[in-house]
């Protein structure tokens, strides 16, 4: 669908109220007209930008937040070049999960629109754009040879993202940041001593 940069303005405005409206609450209670009362919209505008109803507002919806998991580690994500960046970045998310304790909006989300096509791509192009990032930091940090050439800068990403996310589950389930801080610290000394 083709929209006016008005129609734009008007679809974010949703989508953005919507999110801050989840983060808060269960998605799978919330309704549509929940969704439309808090961002004073009528029916007719939240089918007009979203036909496929709920699910593809929720899916949206799951693309916004998954864009606010990389923002929210900016700038340090993309400066991965010395060991305080890294530390910086580490800070980052510790102080990401910790400010939202065990609610995660984006796995709540991604809980509810598992079923809905393009859910696993939102996921997918999450994980590959984070991975990619922390791999471009490695190549930095070997670069400038503070880190061993012979690391796979793939592998040692995908690690670290591996680590995060099992972090965030246990967080989910525990409230406590502590394995997602151990998983970090750990790969960082990894990196230090390679």
């Amino acid at each position: 669908m083709k929209l006016t940069p008005k129609g734009r303005a008007t679809r974010q405005r949703i989508v953005e109220g919507a999110a801050t409206y989840l983060r808060g609450t269960d998605p799978g209670t919330a309704t549509l007209d929940d969704i439309r009362t808090v961002t004073r919209t009528s029916k007719g505008q939240i089918f007009h930008y979203f036909p496929g109803g709920k699910d593809e507002l929720l899916l949206a919806v799951a693309r916004h937040e998954a864009d606010r998991v990389l923002l929210d580690q900016e700038p340090h994500l993309s400066r991965l070049d010395s060991w305080a960046s890294w530390t910086d970045w580490r800070d980052s998310v510790l102080a990401r999960y910790r400010s939202q304790g065990r609610r995660c909006p984006l796995a709540a989300l991604m809980d509810q629109v598992t079923t809905t096509p393009g859910s696993v791509e939102v996921v997918t192009e999450l994980l590959d754009q984070w991975q990619r990032r922390v791999a471009a930091g490695v190549v930095a940090m070997q670069e400038g040879g503070r880190v061993s050439t012979d690391l796979d800068p793939a592998r040692v990403a995908a690690a670290f993202v591996a680590g995060i996310q099992g972090g965030v589950q246990v967080l989910r389930a525990t409230g406590s940041t502590d394995h997602l801080e151990a998983s970090m610290d750990l790969m960082i000394d990894y990196l230090r001593a390679a």
